[in-house]
């Protein structure tokens, strides 16, 4: 038994053995089946969803209509569906690899086996699981892949689909916009046809056309960001689509540029035969005349019969040739005023009132005097001016000649070169100047024209003023008269009235105004001028016997009934063998009996005083400034008439500068403001205006104007002479030593290296030969003007010498018929001893002391008859002690 035992027991476990490998054989052979299964339904799906994957692939592109959008979008939701029915299936064989993962894991990794060696059914369990794992993660991605690309080709679907029907919409509702326009543009009138008065409306009517095509505009511009859009998204729009939008495009262009066109037409029609344009000017000429415009749109002026083109108007032309009848006026202040005044009235500016240019300027937005207008802009402002004085005055203005004559005026001032520009201060200044209005509200204009926010204005834009003020008589070539065109003398002696501050207030320019400064004194002149031009006088002149005098009433303080109207004294017109004595007194209204009682008090003070007295106290009716000499070449623009000097006395105030340096230093208040350049005139006449809004305030307070060149002291005069000379002098040593030096520089040529200075290149020496003929040539010149003053201040104390000698023998021999008149006036009978003793007395103050000896033995000879011997003797001593003491 216990054999048996030992027998049975390998049996047993032979056994044992033998039913684990059956058992595990069938489940070996179980799993393969399971894993099998499972592989094929993964292999499968993976295929399957490969296979879809290209077909989504292969689709075409999403097309560029409505209608392939949507057939695209049909076939892709059956795409879908068909993708999305296999979904469970695949969802199932993933859930199925899941499981069996879980119940097979490996966690071993990889291991390759060697060649003839068997695999352990472990072994084997954990490739298949492995296998599994592999083919159920490539199976999901390719799944989320496949759908993930379906959605978003759907959703690009829909958007695109969204997109093209809002393009068709708008391109629909475009094209109706586009045809109603376009129906209105062919219904347009040509430009040609229109009538002029209604160009405006035509312009108003475009414009908001216009306006109204905005809605188009902005669709326009929706439909194209759309089809960017598109584009961007790799969608291009069909052909038919493209050519639809092109289409629209090209017709919205072909629109705009339709109404550009025709806004640009009416435009150019209306400013060229518009209201505001210069069309209407074509009527300020007559044949043979014609009015063209050049391509700046400056005027000009064709003569078909001289076949000849000039810048000025016809009448413009015949008004300076009417101006050149003024130029025998002795006094330049007088005869600028008296061209200005004819100027203004040939314009019809006399009537314009401030206010009107004020509103004028307001409506045509021209505030900034720094601003510059062209021909056009300065056109519409006259034209509104001129219409605006029809309007006011109710009178009937030719606007085209007026218009016309204005603007060939202001060109000629501001713009001779004719280059069609303009500031408005300049526009401004000349406008206001010959307006009619009151000197001190002109002023007060001028001023805020420059003025900053505080009412200041500082020296670069006063001498911005006072240089556009200056070239009105600079266009007359009258401004050597005024200092010249360099108005910084006349700045500096403004900003005198204000010390030490970098700003003036209008005050100071008011003040400084009224002192009339030699730059500016022709504006209140052509005030006085204007004022006296309706005045009449009941008096006769003394030389030409006019009765009553008109305009100007010159009064002499020197002698008594001696009246002289304004032709007379201001052409230097005066009876055969007597001459005028001066200071004048000027009146420009009708005298009142204080002003007669305080003229002939002032001439009888005027009798006993003295050449010397006058020269020493010289007074004058402006206030001079320092002046630079200029050339005559830069006084008149190129096309301002030529105006040639008057007489002898307007040459003197260009080449006779020390003699006004002589003057100056006689006027003790204005010394430093005078240099030796200063150029004056004729108008250096002791004369006084009688202002009516002064004299009852006032007297000592009149304005003095310019004294005469020939009551210049003998002595003062010989002493200029002798400078002269000197001076002449000096420059003939300089000239000779530059001469000198000209000669050494040409006998001694300096040598150049070669090449430096380059073929046909000037050296140092011919440079320094050039400036020193140059300089030589100034010299002569300057030689040339020395000897001219010299000659003319020469012959004119020839002239003074015989004058004082004449006179003297004319006082000796008028003295005591001279004394009766005076008591005769004053008290209507003969002097009595005793008045006629206290006027010998006033006498001795008044006469210089060497006539005194003279006068008291013609005073003996007169009074011997009926005068007791010891007045005769008393009257004689006094005079004769007197004599000894001086």
């Amino acid at each position: 038994s216990l054999q048996n035992q030992r027998l049975e027991k390998p049996a047993r476990l032979q056994l044992t053995v033998c039913v684990c490998l059956c058992v595990g054989r069938a489940r070996l052979e179980a799993f393969s089946d399971n894993s099998g299964k499972l592989q094929l339904s993964l292999q499968e799906i993976i295929e399957w969803l490969t296979a879809k994957d290209e077909e989504l692939s292969e689709q075409l592109p999403i097309g560029g209509d409505v209608g392939a959008v949507q057939h695209q979008r049909e076939f892709h939701q059956a795409f879908m569906e068909d993708v999305k029915s296999r979904g469970p299936f695949i969802y199932s064989v993933l859930e199925s690899a899941q499981a069996f993962l879980a119940q097979h894991p490996f966690q071993e990794p990889e291991e390759t086996l060697t060649d003839g060696k068997e695999v352990s059914p472990r072994r084997r369990i954990l490739n298949v699981s492995r296998s599994v794992w592999k083919q159920a993660n490539v199976a999901s991605d390719l799944w989320e892949k496949l759908t993930a690309r379906c959605v978003d080709r759907h959703r690009h679907m829909e958007r695109t689909l969204e997109r093209l029907l809002q393009i068709q919409a708008a391109m629909e509702e475009l094209a109706v916009a586009l045809e109603q326009a376009e129906g209105v543009r062919d219904a347009w009138e040509p430009v040609g046809d229109l009538f002029i008065d209604s160009l405006q409306d035509h312009i108003d009517a475009t414009k908001l056309f216009k306006e109204e095509l905005t809605q188009v505009k902005e669709g326009m511009k929706h439909i194209n960001d759309l089809a960017h859009q598109l584009a961007i998204s790799d969608v291009h729009l069909s052909m038919e689509n493209a050519r639809a939008l092109e289409h629209l495009n090209s017709r919205w262009k072909v629109l705009q540029g339709s109404i550009e066109e025709r806004l640009k037409q009416l435009q150019d029609a209306h400013r060229d035969f518009g209201p505001g344009s210069q069309h209407f000017l074509s009527s300020s000429v007559q044949i043979p005349w014609e009015r063209a415009i050049s391509p700046n749109k400056v005027p000009y002026y064709i003569n078909h019969q001289a076949q000849t083109t000039c810048w000025d108007h016809p009448k413009m032309t015949e008004l300076y040739q009417a101006l050149a009848d003024l130029n025998n006026i002795k006094f330049s202040a007088y005869r600028t005023a008296m061209k200005l005044r004819r100027v203004q009235k040939a314009l019809r500016l006399d009537l314009v009132a401030l206010s009107s240019l004020v509103e004028v300027f307001r409506e045509q937005e021209l505030q900034q005097g720094e601003h510059v207008m062209d021909v056009v802009e300065v056109i519409h402002g006259l034209t509104a001016l001129y219409e605006r004085l029809e309007e006011e005055r109710s009178i009937l203005v030719n606007i085209p000649l007026c218009v016309d004559m204005c603007l060939n005026w202001l060109l000629n001032v501001y713009d001779s070169a004719r280059n069609g520009k303009m500031r408005v201060l300049s526009f401004k200044m000349g406008l206001v100047i010959l307006c009619n209005a009151d000197v001190q509200e002109k002023y007060k204009y001028l001023f805020r024209q420059v003025s900053g926010a505080g009412g200041l204005t500082d020296q670069r834009h006063l001498s911005l003023l006072l240089h556009e003020a200056i070239q009105i008589p600079r266009q007359l070539g009258e401004v050597a008269a005024f200092g010249g065109s360099n108005v910084e003398p006349s700045v500096r002696s403004c900003f005198r009235m204000a010390p030490g501050k970098p700003a003036i207030e209008v005050s100071h320019f008011l003040e400084w105004m009224s002192l009339e400064p030699q730059s500016m004194v022709w504006l209140p002149v052509l005030h006085r001028v204007a004022a006296a031009e309706s005045t009449k006088h009941q008096a006769k002149c003394y030389v030409c016997k006019q009765c009553p005098i008109k305009g100007f009433r010159y009064r002499s303080l020197k002698q008594f009934n001696v009246d002289i109207c304004q032709t007379c004294f201001l052409t230097g017109r005066t009876t055969k063998g007597k001459k005028l004595h001066y200071p004048i007194m000027e009146y420009y209204t009708p005298t009142t009996s204080g002003e007669k009682m305080r003229d002939f008090a002032m001439t009888l003070k005027n009798k006993f005083r003295s050449k010397q007295y006058f020269t020493k106290h010289p007074q004058r009716g402006y206030l001079p400034v320092q002046s630079v000499l200029e050339a005559e070449s830069s006084e008149t623009p190129c096309s301002s008439p030529k105006l040639p000097h008057a007489d002898t006395h307007s040459r003197i105030e260009h080449y006779a500068s020390r003699l006004a340096e002589m003057e100056s230093q006689n006027c003790s208040f204005f010394t430093d403001s005078l240099s030796p350049d200063e150029s004056l005139d004729e108008d250096q006449y002791l004369l006084r205006h009688s202002s009516p809004a002064l004299d009852h305030d006032s007297p000592c307070g009149q304005h003095m104007l310019l004294a005469h060149l020939e009551h210049q002291d003998k002595e003062q005069l010989q002493r200029t002479l002798a400078r002269l000379e000197n001076e002449n002098r000096v420059l003939q040593g300089e000239y000779r030593r530059l001469k000198w030096k000209h000669e050494e520089a040409v006998s001694v040529p300096m040598l150049t290296e070669a090449g430096e200075g380059g073929l046909g290149s000037p050296t140092v020496g011919e440079q320094q030969d050039e400036e020193l003929l140059a300089e030589a040539r100034v010299l002569r010149q300057h030689k040339t003007r020395l000897e001219t003053r010299m000659q003319i201040l020469e012959d004119h104390n020839k002239q003074l010498e015989s004058q004082l000698r004449r006179l003297r023998e004319l006082l000796l021999q008028c003295s005591l018929k001279v004394i009766q008149a005076y008591c005769m006036e004053l008290t209507g009978s003969l002097p009595s001893i005793h008045s006629l003793f206290s006027l010998l007395f006033f006498l001795y103050f008044y006469f210089v002391a060497q006539n005194i000896s003279k006068l008291a033995t013609e005073l003996l000879k007169y009074l011997a008859q009926d005068l007791p011997l010891i007045i005769i003797y008393e009257t004689v001593s006094f005079l004769m002690s007197k004599k000894k003491q001086i």
